[in-house]
């Protein structure tokens, strides 16, 4: 038998892990609930229980296993110290340090969005690039950011926060963050939602989205987009001046080669892109103006996959 690895992507709700063997083939995929009680104190633990029972149910021993990789949402140093983790009831919190006896193998641990990111380089839609930039379109907006193969996590693991760049700083209203402005207040599918229904307070000018109310959701927007809708069109033009424009100023530090776009929002497909690239064209360094951009692959498996390979290395 050949050598495995595990990949940990830990959820609010549900921990998602994989078992993959040492060329990065997942073996077996599962999830369990995420248990939040007392603080998140039964989380790590269960994590360890359900990887030692999947190990011992595929017949590998403890000198089978390179290690187990675990994204965690919050932001992670390199010695593996989250530094809280709302989500999950965590304050500071050494990871790797407190799952590695629990397991009996080596642990490493780092920022979900980042993780997802890797995920997404290795095996996903960035495949074949070393230098990328991850955007996940979600509830928030999520980032990750890779450097000649590694992820740049930042001094304490909050680097790759692209969510929270300021790119309106005329708005009011405040960001989950508490700041405002945030770029995931216009591009994350909450933002796109409240996008359209600032747009249809304006003006009575006819669309397919007047009259859903607090039903109408991100998919209804882009459904309309497709439909030439002109509001929904409007809107979408305003989302990718603030995407574009926000993934400009990212290329300008990091000038990536592709960036691959995931998350909910990506389900609308590559009609994205007719709206986020012609603003990052006009806003970004000529010298990073023909990067990629590029749709996600892996969808919620990026994950466990980028966790796996920050074992692999």
């Amino acid at each position: 038998m050949g050598k495995i690895v595990f990949g940990v992507d830990i959820g609010g709700t549900t921990v998602k892990l994989g078992l993959f063997d040492d060329e990065g083939s997942v073996l077996t995929k599962w999830e369990i609930p995420t248990v939040t009680e007392n603080h998140g104190s039964h989380i790590l633990k269960d994590i360890a229980d359900s990887v030692n029972e999947k190990r011992a149910a595929f017949g590998y021993q403890l000198k089978d296993v390179i290690g187990v990789g675990v994204g965690a949402p919050g932001p992670v140093d390199a010695a593996g110290i989250i530094y809280g983790a709302v989500n999950l009831g965590w304050s500071e919190l050494n990871i790797a340090q407190t799952l590695q006896p629990l397991v009996g193998v080596p642990v490493k641990a780092g920022n979900d969005a980042n993780v997802a990111a890797l995920g997404e380089m290795w095996k996903g839609g960035g495949r074949g690039c070393q230098d990328v930039v991850a955007v996940t379109l979600g509830t928030g907006v999520g980032g990750g950011i890779i450097v000649n193969g590694a992820l740049v996590a930042g001094f304490n693991g909050a680097g790759g926060e692209i969510g929270h760049m300021l790119v309106e700083e005329n708005e009011t209203e405040p960001c989950n963050c508490g700041l405002c402005g945030c770029l995931e207040q216009y591009a994350s599918a909450t933002g796109v939602v409240r996008l359209a229904k600032r747009r249809l307070q304006q003006d009575g000018e006819p669309s397919s989205l007047r009259g859903l109310g607090e039903a109408l959701t991100c998919k209804d927007v882009w459904d309309a987009v497709r439909a030439q809708d002109a509001v929904a069109i409007e809107v979408a033009e305003r989302f990718g001046y603030y995407l574009g424009k926000g993934l400009a100023a990212v290329a300008c530090v990091v000038n990536p080669e592709a960036f691959v776009i995931g998350g909910g929002v990506s389900k609308a497909g590559e009609i994205l892109f007719d709206y986020i690239v012609p603003p990052y064209r006009k806003f970004v360094f000529p010298g990073s103006r023909k990067a990629r951009f590029l749709l996600a692959e892996l969808g919620n498996d990026a994950g466990i996959y980028g966790a796996a390979k920050l074992v692999l290395g």
